[in-house]
């Protein structure tokens, strides 16, 4: 079997790590499965509030993958500042590499006190390459399933009719005299929309602070875009703020004042997204409806955004003992 070198990461490697979760952009060089939120700007804007442990793998001086990854006492998490994870592999990697690859990740961190290791998984919608060796490994290693998901996401390519409400909505906003805007100014959305409708309904916070969302959208500008949506005085009545990827349009925050329903203002502004700004994407993702960690959904919301032709998608988050590793040997035959 080859040699395998795994690596904990540190700053030094920074570099070698932007590189190979850089997308692939038609090439095949990097890896194939990957996200900017891989990128370690964006992974260390919290660094603060979480243990780093992410992982590279080599061999001999091919970095194969990589693992963003932070430690909590002996157990080691898909980085929890990020939405999703697992193995980041490279973009031409066989599937028997992969088990290997594994086998000695899950005996690296065994070896090192780490028993557990918590991997929510990526989307395969996200993935610009076929990527699904991580399932089949964590299938081999009798990895628990803790966690479904449902996304609620809308195929470009063969797209759903919008349902007759979302029309009206598109039908009000004609008559009252907005516009959309696309902005680097995150402060309007954020001030007058965003945070006072999230601590009225559920009594929180964005997981970004305005400071933070400013910042990664200078660090990352074609990654991270604000559309408001703007009435005749000027004033920001709605708005999303979307992490856009090779593959994807993700919608990370939506949220518009109490005259949403008057005016029309998010299905007007929904309708230009998918219809207009990103067409050209295979996906539009409007993220999870669930509560209490996937047990509970918001029947609304997911209505909400299914009138928009959006359909469901899960994400997988499983645990897998470490001292599992024995299980990959001798699997490929």
């Amino acid at each position: 079997m080859p040699i395998y070198t795994i690596i904990k990461y540190t700053a030094a490697y920074k570099s070698r790590w932007d590189r190979f979760v850089a997308s692939l952009n038609g090439t095949y060089k990097g890896s194939k499965n990957t996200s900017f939120l891989f990128q370690r700007d964006f992974m260390e804007y919290h660094k603060d509030r979480f243990s780093d442990y992410s992982l590279l793998v080599y061999e001999e001086d091919k970095l194969l993958a990589v693992l963003p990854a932070n430690q909590l006492d002996d157990t080691l998490y898909s980085h929890q500042g990020l939405s999703y994870g697992g193995l980041v592999l490279d973009a031409e990697i066989r599937l028997e590499t992969v088990i290997n690859i594994f086998e000695q990740v899950l005996k690296f961190l065994a070896q090192g006190g780490i028993h557990k290791l918590y991997l929510k998984i990526m989307p395969q919608f996200y993935q610009e390459l076929p990527a699904d060796e991580l399932d089949y490994v964590l299938f081999l290693t009798e990895a628990q399933l803790v966690k479904v998901e449902t996304a609620a996401v809308i195929d470009l390519r063969n797209p759903i009719p919008f349902h007759n409400s979302r029309k009206d909505g598109i039908r009000k906003a004609s008559n009252s005299n907005l516009s959309i805007i696309e902005t680097r100014d995150f402060s309007a959305f954020w001030n007058t929309i965003l945070i006072p409708n999230l601590q009225l309904r559920h009594d929180t916070s964005p997981v970004h602070t305005l400071d933070e969302i400013s910042t990664l959208a200078n660090k990352f500008p074609y990654a991270i875009r604000q559309f408001n949506v703007i009435n005749a005085t000027n004033e920001c009545v709605a708005g999303a703020t979307i992490f856009e990827t090779a593959t994807v349009a993700h919608v990370q925050y939506i949220s518009a004042n109490e005259d949403r329903q008057k005016l029309g203002s998010l299905d007007f502004l929904f309708d230009h997204l998918i219809h207009s700004v990103f067409e050209d994407k295979y996906y539009f993702d409007f993220g999870t409806s669930n509560e209490e960690a996937g047990r509970k959904l918001n029947g609304g919301l997911q209505f909400w955004k299914e009138g928009f032709g959006a359909r469901t998608r899960v994400q997988r988050t499983y645990v897998v003992s470490t001292s599992n590793h024995n299980l990959l040997k001798e699997v490929v035959v």
